[in-house]
């Protein structure tokens, strides 16, 4: 998703610390429902009242260089996460494949949750969330507003994939150089979806004999 100023190189994909559909070798996937599978308010650490707790007992100075990288991460990630809660929408409207749906679906509802969860995160950190998405997002989603149903799939897919990946790195390297121990924990537990997300839409892309651009 999304470029962060020095620390981020790609979007800010963001993931709630909630239970992914396992995937088979083959690519099938389970019965459960990304409803079944998501219960908010059930994941150690994700508890919003918690996170604002953790936020509080945080000794990192506001002003220092280290919280001003926060900050950008926060503010990226929010603005990362709005965009892929657009493109999930996106796709459940102009796709007919079953695979892209589901993960779709289940991008709008982690993603949203992810959000809320950061959302409060960053009150306590004085970031104000944004209110738009950035000037690339919108682009890419005007891009595949345009197209197909299968020329769709075919790049959301690819779009998936390479962003996953970007933000995969992204959210790892933000959670063990933060000090602030709200903000280590959502984004270790956001990183560990990110990672289920990319194995879900590499299986899909694989399924789907959808090569990943580089």
């Amino acid at each position: 998703m999304h470029s962060l100023p020095v620390l981020l190189t790609g979007a800010a994909l963001l993931s709630v610390p909630c239970a992914i559909a396992q995937m088979s070798p083959g690519g099938g996937q389970q019965q459960s429902s990304p409803t079944q599978q998501t219960t908010p308010g059930t994941q150690p650490g994700m508890q919003p009242g918690s996170a604002m707790n953790q936020a509080t007992t945080s000794n990192q100075d506001p002003n220092g260089p280290a919280a001003m990288m926060d900050k950008a991460f926060v503010r990226e990630a929010l603005q990362g996460g709005m965009a892929e809660v657009q493109m999930g929408q996106l796709a459940l409207q102009k796709s007919s494949n079953p695979d892209v749906k589901q993960f779709a679906q289940k991008m709008v509802d982690d993603h949203t949750k992810l959000g809320d969860a950061m959302k409060q995160v960053a009150q306590q950190m004085n970031v104000k969330p944004p209110s738009s998405l950035s000037g690339k997002d919108k682009s890419t989603v005007s891009k595949l507003s345009a197209l197909n149903s299968d020329e769709f799939d075919k790049a959301y897919i690819q779009n998936m994939v390479k962003d996953h990946k970007q933000d995969e790195k992204e959210f790892k390297q933000e959670a063990q150089n933060t000090s602030n121990p709200a903000l280590k924990s959502l984004v270790s537990q956001g990183g560990q979806m990110i990672d289920q997300h990319l194995q879900m839409i590499e299986q899909i892309a694989q399924k789907n004999n959808v090569v990943a651009s580089k």
